[in-house]
């Protein structure tokens, strides 16, 4: 899953207020010491905040450089530099959060200072506790943590192969013993080392919740989203239920392929699927593995969009600059050339680099860009369209207060890119030029494309929902260090239907395996985007005025949509998300409706393929 960069999504809780980048003027470093009392002197709340927004905006502007200079460049000197800063901005933050408790409780605030007091109090990814060396401390692991991941190798044919190559590598090769080396060298290689950092980091982490005044930091997590940390947990869960029976017909359909394809020995007729047959490392996207179980007939949709870009001599720079195009003839404004200066689109052969795709705000003003190593084929075509999503929602807030620098809630950030990404359909790839027209299929091959969304679409549901499923339960304690790994699959089981293709130990640590756990970027946020994107879909659809069949539609090059669409991307988060929510799609509920709307006519199909079947695991 690619993921827009915040602060926090590099693990450090530095300026993570809310997830988001936020940063301007230049400031040095060594005007803050993560031993230094950063308490502000306010006379009122008001005054409170408007310093506190003052500072965080003029130190985030070099944090963010020291940032990105540590994801581009993994040394022992961007470690150390990150680190530092790293330290410097949890201090300020958790003492701001601080403060902000304590202001909280004036009498006859303003709603708007008081929503802002509390995106200072709960917006830290990683509180650090106020004990001397703790933010030092927690810094240092998160630092670490993360260059592990991005130093990661794995094995396949006995050879030594690097994360990005890994991944591609688990999406094409269909020999099962090779399937097997990948998925166990990367989850023992990557993942075991760091389980005693991990385990200290939550430990100290919830040490700072707790003098926010949070039970742990999984509840200071859920405190974000404009209601009760635990009407947020029941509102996954319900969201989850609506899409499950979904989810089930899928799992049903495509273990049935995978085992007439590998045979019993490899993969039984029932119970769960084993997840290095799904064609990616974390069994959370299973798209890669289309040809497996296109349905006869309808599943050759006449054309391969990673065949169509290499015929068309596609390159980086080529992918970028087509997604650009699409939100300029929504009526953005063009991308500042500084972003093609400064963004990173290819693997460097020179260096360690952090390869996940992610999206930056470095100034809060127009140094957006993208952290990427594309490679020339359809899923880095989608993915550019969805970072650049969170760019251009980035540059349409720009004008808002520091602490609404973000979106509505985590979740529209992830659902912006992914909207447009539901718009490249065969028609936009026609107006691009991409597809001839009379490749176009026709609604024969429906269920292929429906089929084909839906492997990644649908199959990431219950991943989305269980990664912060298993954190909330180790910051609660409920899931103790000792069965970190057992909790894990027992997760992926329950609500994947999924299980390891080889034995795992218990002191193996598998989570540390997939980038957002190292990483500590929260999850519930990809989940609530694949349901979000649907209503965001639908929405532009309607505006545009569409008529047919919801899967079909492409917004592309429709003003009135963009206009539509930046009046809800302007507000930020200066409103509760229901409000952003009801300005785009005429709601203040989240929904899996519109999802199901898009795949009624697949769900039907599912039904009659699985008739006779075994669902379930």
């Amino acid at each position: 899953m690619k993921n827009w960069i915040s602060l926090g999504a590099l693990a450090i809780a530095s300026l993570t207020i809310s997830g988001c980048k936020k940063v301007d003027n230049a400031n040095t470093a060594s005007s803050y010491s993560s031993g230094a009392s950063t308490k502000i002197e306010a006379s009122s709340a008001e005054d409170f905040v408007q310093q506190a927004e003052q500072r965080l905006f003029d130190f985030s502007t070099h944090a963010s450089k020291i940032y990105w200079i540590n994801a581009t460049y993994i040394t022992e000197d961007s470690d150390a530099l990150a680190a530092k800063v790293g330290a410097e901005g949890t201090k300020m933050s958790v003492d701001f959060a601080l403060q902000a408790a304590e202001f909280a409780k004036e009498e006859g605030l303003d709603p708007v200072i008081k929503r802002k007091l509390d995106i200072l109090r709960g917006g830290i990814v990683l509180p650090a506790p106020t004990t001397a060396g703790a933010a030092d401390e927690l810094s240092k692991i998160a630092t670490d943590l993360n260059s592990q991941y991005g130093k990661g190798k794995g094995v396949l044919r006995g050879e030594e192969i690097n994360g990005s190559d890994i991944e591609a590598a688990m999406g094409t090769n269909r020999n099962p013993q090779e399937l097997k080396e990948m998925w166990t060298s990367w989850h023992t290689n990557v993942g075991g080392p760091m389980r005693d950092d991990y385990s200290r980091m939550v430990e100290i982490a919830n040490e700072g919740a707790a003098e926010l005044g949070f039970a742990d930091t999984g509840a200071m997590w859920r405190s974000n989203y404009d209601m009760p940390a635990e009407e947020f947990a029941e509102t996954m869960d319900k969201l989850w239920l609506d899409v499950k029976p979904l989810y089930d017909e899928l799992h049903t359909y495509v273990r049935g392929k995978l085992n007439e394809k590998y045979g019993d020995a490899v993969q039984a007729k029932t119970g769960p699927i084993r997840a290095d047959l799904l064609g990616n490392m974390w069994a959370q996207e299973w798209g890669n593995i289309y040809d497996i179980v296109a349905p006869e007939g309808a599943g050759d949709i006449g054309y391969d969009l990673t065949d169509l870009l290499v015929q068309k001599d596609y390159d980086a720079i080529k992918m970028v600059r087509t997604g650009e195009k699409f939100f300029s003839s929504l009526g953005f404004d063009p991308l500042p050339e500084t972003f093609y200066q400064r963004s990173q689109f290819v693997k460097p052969a020179d260096r360690e680099v952090v390869c996940h795709a992610s999206a930056w705000d470095i100034d809060n003003k127009d140094d957006i860009r993208i952290k990427m190593c594309i490679k020339i084929n359809g899923d880095d075509f989608i993915t550019v369209h969805h970072e650049l999503g969170h760019n251009y929602y980035q540059r349409a807030y720009k004008e808002q207060s520091y602490l609404h620098l973000n979106g509505a809630n985590d979740g529209f950030h992830e659902a912006i890119g992914d909207m447009l990404a539901l718009s490249i359909t065969p028609d936009y790839l026609v107006k691009i030029n991409l597809l001839d027209q009379s490749k176009v299929p026709g609604a024969n091959k429906d269920t292929g494309l429906l089929l084909r969304q839906a492997m990644d679409k649908v199959a990431f549901l219950p991943f989305g929902l269980l990664v912060d499923k298993w954190r909330w339960g180790v910051f609660s304690g409920e899931i103790k260090p000792a069965d970190y790994n057992e909790a894990w699959h027992d997760l992926k089981r329950e609500y994947q239907g999924i299980m390891p293709p080889v034995e795992r130990s218990a002191d193996a640590f598998d989570p540390g395996a997939k980038y957002h756990i190292p990483g500590n970027t929260p999850y519930a946020r990809y989940f609530l985007a694949r349901i979000l994107q649907f209503q965001f879909y639908k929405a532009a659809c309607d505006a545009a005025g569409w008529e047919g069949p919801l899967h079909r539609c492409s917004f592309y090059d429709n003003k009135e949509v963009g206009s539509k669409l930046n009046a809800m991307l302007e507000l930020g988060a200066s409103k509760p998300w229901p409000d952003a929510l009801e300005e785009f799609t005429g709601t203040r509920e989240m929904s899996g409706k519109a999802m199901l709307e898009y795949f009624k006519p697949l769900q039907d199909w599912l039904k009659e393929q699985n008739k006779g079947k075994t669902k379930g695991w």
